[in-house]
């Protein structure tokens, strides 16, 4: 089991407050859930920075200052410049569904790009609703049958039926197309130069 998450609850809200805090190692952040409404607090930048990149629905301990230790999920994080400068976490419920934002995880080489097609993704995530226990940490689609002008669109991703999709069942998420190309300029020179001669008598004999 991995250490909790510690943090300190935070009282100066300046941005001076702020900045002493980022400078010192620390991001500024808020708790939310039945058990606290909005409880400012600071965490260390680094173990945060762990459970951020682990993505998904991560689920971990956050032992907060005077307040005993819940179990969190990341709600939301700000970045300036890539430096995470604020984070809001929520409390879970184990017994009480939650809503996650998942990555989806494409697996496989189209069929479709051995015969010159682009595989295109158009989205990297869905929105889904769970229990806490029950929520992947990816949405995982294989695309290796997919050949030239087919699709994937949400709801062709296999969910448990303990899962709900949140985001729009007919959203395109992934597509195989043809190369664009692109007409080739001599073609358009070489007319315009069989048309030229004839442009040219016209005018002599209007001249005459």
């Amino acid at each position: 089991m991995s250490k909790a998450l510690e943090a300190e609850k935070r009282s100066g809200f300046k941005r001076s407050d702020m900045r002493v805090l980022r400078e010192s190692g620390r991001v500024p952040a808020v708790v939310y859930g039945k058990k606290e409404n909005g409880l400012p607090v600071h965490v260390d930048a680094k173990d945060l920075l762990r459970h951020v990149q682990r993505g998904g629905a991560d689920i971990f301990s956050l032992k907060i200052e005077g307040g005993g230790t819940s179990q969190v999920m990341i709600k939301d994080v700000q970045r300036i410049n890539g430096r995470i400068v604020h984070a809001d976490f929520l409390q879970i419920d184990k017994n009480t569904s939650v809503r996650a934002t998942i990555a989806i995880d494409y697996q496989g080489e189209a069929k479709g790009t051995k015969e010159g097609g682009i595989f295109q993704i158009q989205a990297t995530e869905l929105d889904i609703e769970a229990l806490p226990d029950d929520l992947p940490s990816t949405l995982e689609i294989d695309i290796s049958n997919l050949e030239i002008g087919d699709k994937l669109i949400a709801s062709d991703i296999k969910l448990s039926d303990k899962v709900k999709l949140l985001s729009s069942e007919e959203e395109v998420i992934a597509s195989v197309v043809v190369p664009q190309v692109l007409e080739e300029p001599e073609a358009e020179a070489s007319e315009e130069a069989e048309v030229a001669p004839e442009l040219v008598g016209e005018e002599e004999e209007k001249s005459e």
